[in-house]
């Protein structure tokens, strides 16, 4: 019996590893660029929903970022005890919370959201306008 070879897989080249590589390069670009704001990526997000929607619960910010409702609280207390959020009785529900920005959360964003433009430009210089659109719809698939 003859043994079966293994394929080979050149892993810097698998989608996984591309991806992984991206994302560590974006993170990397955000946080010199939000250095002196002391903002996560992921915090920054949250701050984003909540521009669009104030007041949401935390159930729909949860599943509207997709983070893990573990992951979620810990990310909002963090932005509570900076004073940017804090959490109020959700009126429909007396064991939900509603996150809603303070005036300092609501006062921050004509400031970031210029450096994250700035952040988002710089990873996707090397891209063509186009490019940028189908990987943007390639992510979407990847995504649901």
């Amino acid at each position: 019996m003859e043994a079966q070879q293994t394929p080979n897989m050149d892993i810097e080249k698998t989608v996984g590893f591309l991806l992984a590589k991206a994302y560590q390069r974006a993170c990397l670009i955000f946080k010199e660029q939000f250095d002196q704001y002391e903002l996560t990526p992921q915090q920054f997000g949250l701050l984003g929903f909540l521009w669009q929607e104030d007041g949401i619960s935390q159930s729909l910010l949860s599943a509207k970022s997709q983070i893990d409702r573990t992951t979620m609280g810990g990310l909002i207390d963090r932005l509570e005890k900076e004073g940017l959020v804090m959490r109020r009785p959700d009126p429909a529900d007396r064991r939900a919370y509603r996150i809603c920005l303070t005036e300092r959360g609501k006062a921050l964003e004509p400031e970031l959201v210029p450096v994250a433009l700035r952040a988002q430009a710089e990873f996707i210089a090397r891209l063509e306008p186009n490019e940028v659109e189908t990987l943007t719809s390639l992510l979407q698939k990847l995504r649901s």
